[in-house]
């Protein structure tokens, strides 16, 4: 039976090779920084989500250390069984409080997090409006429920409204949203949704994984950010980017709700528990954020810098003060091809193309991170520059 799948399954990549749409791997050797080494050759790291520089922190390191020896290697256990370690809790407890949230529960990942709210919270007799700009975790979560659904174009606050108007017959009615989209760097206008949120009697959930750490004026985020943090219910997240770079996830939200995922979410459920290195060192990481700004305050230069300097020498650079800067090419093989270019010249990032962003709007997403120096910047602008006239 296999022969005939793996040549149906040949042909499929053939045609994804000769549309320029291959992803491939590329191999470090180090751990995860600002300057990584890609094969033989040491390059500056701007495609990672290691938006404060803490994949490699000392502390952070050390404290995962330390976690070893106290807390062991794994659970071997799903929460509700054996897995469950007073740093879980000390974790959830500090993730709600940091948050300004009722309670916290901890995933495996936010993809996870993402794929358990919905089928747990609605059936059919519920509806869920989601921004058609979504991660793709949203998506698959909401596919996983009975609940009918709605879809509004990206940030589109007229659309919103029709769709609530359309759903005023369902029991429940939730608004799920990106915090800032990923392939854009856009962020969600939240005060306007909750104001529609409060207006149609509907809930409101943000998926912050690429805000949690450095937007708003203490890093919690575009609830805090936009004001909103006590007219969201349900906030999303990871510590697999800003908040340390290693793996986990999580639901923050009102209490009633995580006691409800606690009992139903079935990745909760059935999935292994957060291994304990991994929340112990997240405690640390919560204690860097809640002690200093300095890392925020790096990133939110490092990406004025690089937004301005690309900027003034002609690139098209989505417009936004986030540190995801899309650098737009277009068509998805130029893309592609620029960035081997750029890996040539020392600059590590990646061309974006569909179905990960819609056909002809191909770019490359640059990243910057805290752990940038002035330098690393404006040599990831030249080395653009350069690549362009190649």
């Amino acid at each position: 039976m296999f022969t005939n799948v793996r040549d149906q399954l040949r042909e499929t990549l053939a045609e994804i090779g000769e549309a320029g749409l291959l992803k491939p791997e590329r191999v470090i050797s180090t751990p995860q920084s600002s300057h990584v080494r890609v094969g033989q050759a040491e390059v500056l790291n701007f495609c990672a989500n290691n938006y404060l520089g803490l994949a490699d922190h000392p502390k952070v390191v050390e404290a995962a250390k330390q976690a070893l020896d106290r807390w062991g290697f794994g659970m071997a256990s799903v929460r509700f069984i054996c897995g469950t370690q007073e740093v879980h809790k000390e974790l959830e407890g500090r993730l709600s409080e940091f948050l300004g949230m009722e309670d916290t529960v901890l995933y495996s990942s936010c993809f996870d997090a993402n794929g358990g709210v919905f089928e747990t919270l609605l059936d059919a007799q519920d509806a869920v409006i989601s921004d058609a700009l979504n991660h793709a975790s949203i998506i698959d979560g909401i596919r996983l429920s009975k609940a009918r659904r709605y879809r509004y174009a990206n940030r589109d606050m007229a659309e919103l409204e029709a769709r609530l108007k359309e759903s005023a017959d369902a029991r429940r009615r939730l608004i799920v949203t990106d915090g800032v989209f990923s392939m854009d760097g856009y962020l969600a206008p939240l005060r306007e949704i909750c104001d529609l949120a409060d207006r149609y009697d509907a809930m409101v959930m943000v998926d912050d994984s690429h805000a949690v750490g450095f937007v708003g004026p203490t890093g919690r985020g575009t609830p805090e950010l936009h004001g909103v943090t006590d007219r969201v219910d349900i906030i999303t997240g990871t510590l697999g980017k800003a908040l340390g770079g290693a793996s986990g996830g999580y639901v923050a939200a009102r209490k009633e709700i995580c006691d409800l995922l606690r009992q139903r979410s079935r990745p909760y459920l059935f999935s292994n528990s957060l291994a304990p290195v991994i929340a112990s060192a997240s405690l640390t990481i919560l204690d860097l954020l809640e002690t200093s700004s300095d890392a925020r305050e790096q990133l939110r230069a490092n990406t004025q810098r690089f937004r301005t300097r690309m900027t003034e020498a002609g690139f098209d650079v989505l417009p936004g003060d986030h540190p995801i800067a899309p650098v737009m090419i277009g068509d998805a093989a130029q893309a592609s091809a620029m960035a081997e270019r750029l890996l040539d010249l020392g600059i590590y990032v990646i061309g974006f193309s569909y179905p990960v962003v819609p056909h002809g709007a191909a770019r490359i997403r640059v990243q910057l991170s805290a752990a940038h120096s002035a330098a690393d910047v404006d040599r990831a602008v030249d080395a653009f520059i350069q690549a362009r006239q190649a």
